[in-house]
């Protein structure tokens, strides 16, 4: 097993907890109440403005060149794919990229963004990529999950942009480039000690994502 998977089944309960979450569920089945899809996506828009100065740092971190375009790519796809989809979706319901940044950060999105920075400021590179892990990589998963015969399937799916954007090959793409940096990253710096403490990170910031998740359900009683 590669790192990803092998931090996957030591952290097995948490990642359930994510991936398996209502939220996602409804999602996927189609009965998920749009207000809480659309609170979902505002607070999952500050996340990602957080996120990317977490690949900010990722870049700075880096000891390679190949580091350090590996997290330009990161990067890249929350700036100019991630972001634009949610811009696209919230303009459906008359909100700007200006309203939606100017929205408070839910207790659930400081928590889980922060977590993430910490982790990035106080460890080193791998620390910062197995907590971005859970999201850059679980979102690829869940898209996939999801779309078992295929986006086209998905027809009028009332969200059929959010998951074939996950489900679509360029974020496949970012989420497999993620999984084997994980691995490099790992061949230079991982130990078997070192792993429990790696699934530490990696399982609390899996929790962390279905709080994220559950912060929607939560704020709109839903």
């Amino acid at each position: 097993m590669d790192l990803f998977a092998r931090l996957k089944a030591a952290a097995s309960s948490d990642w359930q907890s994510y991936v398996d979450h209502d939220f996602v569920r409804r999602m996927g089945a189609g009965t998920l109440p749009q207000e809480a899809f659309r609170y979902y996506l505002v607070q999952d828009y500050l996340f990602l403005i957080q996120f990317a100065r977490a690949y900010a740092l990722a870049i700075y971190k880096g000891r390679s060149l190949a580091d350090m375009r590996a997290a330009k790519a990161g990067l890249d796809a929350i700036l100019d794919v991630e972001m634009d989809l949610h811009v696209r979706l919230c303009g459906r319901w008359g909100l700007s990229p200006e309203a939606i940044e100017a929205a408070p950060e839910h207790q659930a999105t400081i928590a889980y963004t922060r977590f993430v920075l910490d982790c990035g400021m106080a460890g080193d590179l791998l620390d910062l990529h197995v907590a971005l892990a859970p999201c850059v990589i679980g979102y690829a998963e869940i898209g996939r999950t999801l779309t078992p015969v295929g986006i086209e399937a998905l027809a009028n799916h009332p969200y059929r942009d959010w998951i074939g954007e996950y489900a679509g090959e360029t974020y496949q793409q970012v989420a497999a480039e993620a999984r084997r940096h994980l691995d490099d990253l790992a061949a230079r710096a991982m130990t078997e000690r070192r792993f429990a403490e790696l699934t530490a990170l990696f399982a609390k910031a899996s929790r962390l994502e279905a709080d994220f998740w559950q912060m929607a359900l939560t704020e709109t009683r839903t």
